[in-house]
Protein backbone atom coordinates (compact mmCIF):
# COMPACT_ATOMS: atom_id res chain seq x y z
CA UNK A 1 0.00 0.00 0.00
CA UNK A 2 1.35 3.87 -0.71
CA UNK A 3 2.61 5.10 2.46
CA UNK A 4 2.48 8.57 3.02
CA UNK A 5 5.21 9.97 1.95
CA UNK A 6 4.74 8.48 -1.29
CA UNK A 7 1.11 11.05 -1.13
CA UNK A 8 3.33 13.78 0.64
CA UNK A 9 5.51 14.48 -2.39
CA UNK A 10 2.98 15.24 -4.58
CA UNK A 11 1.26 17.61 -2.36
CA UNK A 12 -1.97 15.75 -1.61
CA UNK A 13 -3.69 15.72 2.39
CA UNK A 14 -4.66 12.42 3.85
CA UNK A 15 -8.60 12.93 3.25
CA UNK A 16 -8.41 13.84 -0.34
CA UNK A 17 -6.30 10.67 -0.69
CA UNK A 18 -8.55 8.37 1.68
CA UNK A 19 -11.69 10.25 -0.56
CA UNK A 20 -10.00 9.23 -4.30
CA UNK A 21 -9.59 5.52 -3.26
CA UNK A 22 -12.73 5.50 -1.92
CA UNK A 23 -14.04 6.68 -5.36
CA UNK A 24 -12.15 3.88 -7.43
CA UNK A 25 -13.39 1.46 -5.50
CA UNK A 26 -16.87 2.26 -5.06
CA UNK A 27 -16.57 2.69 -8.93
CA UNK A 28 -15.12 -0.77 -9.69
CA UNK A 29 -17.95 -2.63 -7.33
CA UNK A 30 -20.84 -0.87 -8.83
CA UNK A 31 -19.04 -1.13 -12.33
CA UNK A 32 -18.44 -5.00 -11.41
CA UNK A 33 -21.94 -5.66 -10.69
CA UNK A 34 -23.66 -3.79 -13.40
CA UNK A 35 -21.49 -4.98 -16.55
CA UNK A 36 -21.69 -8.98 -14.77
CA UNK A 37 -17.97 -8.72 -14.21
CA UNK A 38 -16.72 -7.03 -17.95
CA UNK A 39 -13.32 -6.00 -17.72
CA UNK A 40 -13.17 -1.79 -16.53
CA UNK A 41 -10.50 0.24 -18.12
CA UNK A 42 -7.45 1.79 -16.97
CA UNK A 43 -8.61 4.88 -18.36
CA UNK A 44 -11.98 4.79 -16.38
CA UNK A 45 -10.32 4.82 -13.03
CA UNK A 46 -7.72 7.06 -14.12
CA UNK A 47 -10.44 9.78 -15.43
CA UNK A 48 -11.90 9.55 -11.78
CA UNK A 49 -8.53 10.94 -10.31
CA UNK A 50 -7.56 13.09 -12.97
CA UNK A 51 -10.96 15.26 -12.81
CA UNK A 52 -9.86 17.51 -10.11
CA UNK A 53 -5.81 16.53 -9.69
CA UNK A 54 -3.23 17.22 -12.38
CA UNK A 55 -0.39 15.50 -10.53
CA UNK A 56 1.18 12.17 -12.62
CA UNK A 57 1.83 9.80 -10.41
CA UNK A 58 -1.24 9.98 -8.51
CA UNK A 59 -3.56 7.77 -10.54
CA UNK A 60 -0.90 4.69 -10.47
CA UNK A 61 -0.87 5.38 -6.83
CA UNK A 62 -4.79 5.31 -5.79
CA UNK A 63 -5.35 2.91 -8.19
CA UNK A 64 -3.09 0.62 -6.43
CA UNK A 65 -4.19 1.44 -3.14
CA UNK A 66 -7.85 1.37 -4.20
CA UNK A 67 -6.80 -2.46 -5.01
CA UNK A 68 -5.20 -3.11 -1.85
CA UNK A 69 -8.02 -2.00 0.39
CA UNK A 70 -10.83 -4.15 -2.33
CA UNK A 71 -7.87 -7.26 -0.86
CA UNK A 72 -8.10 -6.45 2.61
CA UNK A 73 -11.67 -5.51 3.02
CA UNK A 74 -13.54 -7.65 0.41
CA UNK A 75 -11.04 -10.21 0.08
CA UNK A 76 -11.18 -9.01 -4.07
CA UNK A 77 -7.91 -9.21 -6.14
CA UNK A 78 -8.36 -5.92 -8.83
CA UNK A 79 -5.95 -8.43 -10.96
CA UNK A 80 -5.07 -6.46 -14.48
CA UNK A 81 -5.51 -7.71 -17.83
CA UNK A 82 -3.38 -7.10 -20.75
CA UNK A 83 -3.61 -8.34 -24.27
CA UNK A 84 -0.61 -8.93 -25.70
CA UNK A 85 -1.76 -9.16 -29.06
CA UNK A 86 -4.60 -7.29 -31.44
CA UNK A 87 -6.95 -9.07 -34.22
CA UNK A 88 -5.42 -9.82 -37.37
CA UNK A 89 -7.85 -8.31 -39.11
CA UNK A 90 -7.39 -4.53 -38.31
CA UNK A 91 -5.88 -2.34 -41.38
CA UNK A 92 -2.60 -1.42 -40.03
CA UNK A 93 -0.52 -2.47 -36.75
CA UNK A 94 -0.17 0.01 -33.91
CA UNK A 95 2.93 -0.14 -31.66
CA UNK A 96 3.33 -2.65 -28.79
CA UNK A 97 3.04 0.65 -26.48
CA UNK A 98 -0.28 1.63 -28.43
CA UNK A 99 -1.43 -2.05 -27.54
CA UNK A 100 -0.32 -1.84 -23.70
CA UNK A 101 -2.23 0.97 -23.30
CA UNK A 102 -5.21 0.64 -24.94
CA UNK A 103 -5.66 -2.57 -23.35
CA UNK A 104 -4.75 -2.22 -19.49
CA UNK A 105 -7.62 -3.31 -18.03
CA UNK A 106 -9.06 -4.83 -14.19
CA UNK A 107 -11.43 -7.54 -12.78
CA UNK A 108 -12.32 -8.48 -9.60
CA UNK A 109 -11.11 -12.19 -8.58
CA UNK A 110 -12.69 -13.66 -5.38
CA UNK A 111 -9.66 -14.89 -2.54
CA UNK A 112 -12.13 -15.65 -0.44
CA UNK A 113 -12.38 -19.92 0.25
CA UNK A 114 -14.55 -21.47 -2.84
CA UNK A 115 -16.86 -22.68 0.07
CA UNK A 116 -17.22 -19.06 1.78
CA UNK A 117 -17.48 -17.71 -1.53
CA UNK A 118 -20.26 -20.06 -2.71
CA UNK A 119 -22.33 -19.75 0.66
CA UNK A 120 -22.04 -16.26 1.25
CA UNK A 121 -21.55 -13.96 -1.97
CA UNK A 122 -22.51 -16.26 -5.41
CA UNK A 123 -25.93 -15.36 -6.37
CA UNK A 124 -27.15 -18.99 -7.79
CA UNK A 125 -29.56 -17.65 -10.28
CA UNK A 126 -26.10 -16.59 -12.26
CA UNK A 127 -24.63 -20.00 -11.25
CA UNK A 128 -25.08 -21.05 -15.06
CA UNK A 129 -23.51 -18.40 -16.51
CA UNK A 130 -19.92 -20.12 -14.72
CA UNK A 131 -21.04 -23.34 -16.13
CA UNK A 132 -21.17 -22.31 -19.51
CA UNK A 133 -17.96 -20.56 -19.53
CA UNK A 134 -16.39 -23.47 -18.20
CA UNK A 135 -17.64 -25.59 -21.16
CA UNK A 136 -17.01 -22.91 -23.57
CA UNK A 137 -13.22 -22.94 -22.11
CA UNK A 138 -13.05 -26.46 -21.59
CA UNK A 139 -14.22 -26.74 -25.50
CA UNK A 140 -11.74 -24.76 -26.81
CA UNK A 141 -8.62 -25.68 -24.57
CA UNK A 142 -9.24 -29.33 -25.97
CA UNK A 143 -8.87 -27.76 -29.50
CA UNK A 144 -5.59 -26.43 -29.05
CA UNK A 145 -6.60 -23.22 -27.46
CA UNK A 146 -8.36 -21.93 -31.51
CA UNK A 147 -11.47 -23.08 -32.44
CA UNK A 148 -13.43 -21.88 -35.31
CA UNK A 149 -16.63 -20.96 -35.13
CA UNK A 150 -18.32 -23.67 -37.13
CA UNK A 151 -16.75 -25.82 -35.13
CA UNK A 152 -17.47 -24.86 -31.60
CA UNK A 153 -21.24 -24.67 -32.81
CA UNK A 154 -21.05 -28.15 -34.32
CA UNK A 155 -19.34 -28.95 -30.49
CA UNK A 156 -22.26 -27.14 -28.54
CA UNK A 157 -24.86 -28.97 -30.70
CA UNK A 158 -23.95 -32.38 -29.56
CA UNK A 159 -25.01 -30.19 -25.86
CA UNK A 160 -28.46 -29.21 -26.62
CA UNK A 161 -27.31 -25.59 -27.46
CA UNK A 162 -28.17 -24.54 -31.10
CA UNK A 163 -26.85 -21.19 -31.95
CA UNK A 164 -30.15 -19.99 -33.66
CA UNK A 165 -32.57 -20.36 -30.24
CA UNK A 166 -33.02 -16.98 -28.50
CA UNK A 167 -35.06 -18.07 -25.93
CA UNK A 168 -33.02 -21.04 -23.94
CA UNK A 169 -34.50 -21.14 -20.65
CA UNK A 170 -31.53 -20.68 -18.89
CA UNK A 171 -29.30 -18.57 -21.46
CA UNK A 172 -31.47 -16.99 -23.25
CA UNK A 173 -30.00 -16.13 -26.70
CA UNK A 174 -27.21 -18.57 -27.45
CA UNK A 175 -24.82 -16.15 -29.62
CA UNK A 176 -25.06 -13.38 -27.13
CA UNK A 177 -24.29 -15.48 -24.05
CA UNK A 178 -21.22 -16.64 -26.14
CA UNK A 179 -20.20 -13.18 -27.35
CA UNK A 180 -20.47 -11.85 -23.78
CA UNK A 181 -17.54 -14.39 -23.18
CA UNK A 182 -15.54 -12.06 -25.64
CA UNK A 183 -16.36 -8.89 -23.23
CA UNK A 184 -15.66 -10.93 -20.28
CA UNK A 185 -11.97 -11.66 -22.00
CA UNK A 186 -12.33 -15.28 -21.84
CA UNK A 187 -12.23 -15.40 -25.51
CA UNK A 188 -10.73 -13.55 -28.14
CA UNK A 189 -12.62 -13.38 -31.44
CA UNK A 190 -11.30 -12.79 -34.84
CA UNK A 191 -12.67 -12.81 -38.36
CA UNK A 192 -9.61 -13.87 -40.66
CA UNK A 193 -10.02 -13.96 -44.52
CA UNK A 194 -8.75 -16.74 -46.93
CA UNK A 195 -8.37 -18.76 -49.48
CA UNK A 196 -11.70 -20.15 -48.90
CA UNK A 197 -13.61 -17.18 -47.75
CA UNK A 198 -13.64 -15.51 -44.41
CA UNK A 199 -13.88 -17.39 -40.74
CA UNK A 200 -14.29 -16.75 -37.80
CA UNK A 201 -12.24 -18.29 -34.76
CA UNK A 202 -12.37 -18.35 -30.93
CA UNK A 203 -9.46 -18.17 -29.50
CA UNK A 204 -8.36 -18.74 -24.99
CA UNK A 205 -8.08 -14.85 -23.96
CA UNK A 206 -6.18 -13.43 -20.60
CA UNK A 207 -9.00 -14.90 -18.40
CA UNK A 208 -9.16 -18.32 -19.71
CA UNK A 209 -5.36 -18.51 -19.31
CA UNK A 210 -4.66 -17.19 -16.27
CA UNK A 211 -3.88 -19.75 -13.67
CA UNK A 212 -6.81 -19.51 -11.43
CA UNK A 213 -9.03 -21.05 -14.86
CA UNK A 214 -6.50 -22.75 -16.67
CA UNK A 215 -5.28 -24.77 -13.50
CA UNK A 216 -8.57 -25.91 -12.08
CA UNK A 217 -9.58 -26.55 -16.26
CA UNK A 218 -6.43 -29.22 -16.53
CA UNK A 219 -7.45 -30.60 -12.96
CA UNK A 220 -10.98 -31.38 -14.03
CA UNK A 221 -10.35 -32.96 -17.42
CA UNK A 222 -7.47 -34.88 -15.78
CA UNK A 223 -9.82 -36.76 -13.26
CA UNK A 224 -12.44 -37.01 -16.89
CA UNK A 225 -9.89 -39.05 -18.26
CA UNK A 226 -9.12 -41.14 -15.14
CA UNK A 227 -12.71 -42.15 -14.20
CA UNK A 228 -13.54 -43.22 -18.23
CA UNK A 229 -10.26 -44.72 -18.92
Amino acid sequence: MATSSDYAQIDLSTEEKDKLVAEVMRHVLFKTHQTAGCPIKREELTLIVTKNYRQRALPALVIKEAGDRLAATFGYEMRELQRTRTPSTRSSRPSQQQINVDAKSYVLISNLDPEVYSKHVEHKEVAHVSGFTFVIISIVHLAGGKISEEDLWHQLKRLGLNENNENHPVLGNNKQALEHLVLLRYLLKEKLTGPEGNCVMYELAERALDESISGRLKDYISQVSTTHA
